[in-house]
């Protein structure tokens, strides 16, 4: 089964796609971490990435596709779930070829739903023990002792210098231009299912499971 799994940064989308490479063996096809991946081995795509990303431009939708394709020939025998890709009807489009090649078709277009807002609190309430990296929230989990971690009792706490209200929203608005594009595309192929992302980790994981296993 292959699927695209859409989401906001804060959603949980890349906790839901852990879960699902971890109960049901799907390869997580991460577009960043495969360049980084290709050009770290110097693989002929990755060196063509490599170039192009040294002169400052951005990697074609080519040398994705290629990428993509190389993982897909990889991952025979399981589901695949892509993340940060297609983000553009073009892209889209190059995906539904590259599954045709290799007799694959998209099951699922899953996206996870969020309120701004509660994302805000979400995300900028955030930290972590600084020695074990256990993490916390201002609102939803304290440590038990204040100022001492329930974990390792370390008591230095650190928050990520992007967790702030004004990030937040860029990365939002940012969300809603990439993926307003794709998202009409895919209704109209009947792909698209909405999930509501503020729920729990385990309601999520529940949800996403009944439309895969539907």
């Amino acid at each position: 089964m292959d699927i695209i799994l859409l989401g906001p940064p804060g959603a949980g989308k890349g906790t839901q796609a852990q879960r699902l490479v971890a109960t049901r063996g799907m390869i997580q096809l991460s577009t960043g971490d495969m360049l980084r991946e290709a050009v770290a081995k110097g693989t002929p795509t990755g060196l063509k990435a490599k170039a192009v990303m040294e002169a400052g431009e951005l990697v074609s939708d080519a040398i994705v596709s290629a990428l993509i394709g190389e993982r897909l020939d990889s991952c025979v025998g399981h589901g695949a779930i892509f993340d940060g890709f297609p983000r553009t009807k073009h892209q889209a489009e190059a995906l539904e070829i590259l599954l045709g090649e290799r007799d694959r078709t998209l099951d699922h277009v899953i996206e996870l739903v969020v309120d701004e807002e509660a994302l805000v609190v979400r995300i900028t309430g955030r930290f972590t023990c600084a020695n074990c990296g256990a993490s916390y929230h201002d609102k939803f989990h304290l440590p038990k002792v204040e100022g001492t971690c329930d974990v390792c009792g370390h008591h230095e706490f650190k928050r990520r210098p992007d967790d702030n209200e004004q990030t937040v929203r860029t990365r939002m608005a940012e969300y809603r231009a990439k993926t307003a594009p794709i998202l009409p595309y895919y209704e109209e192929k009947g792909l698209v299912r909405r999930v509501d992302g503020m729920g729990s980790v385990e309601e999520v994981a529940a949800a996403i499971d009944a439309i895969l296993d539907g």
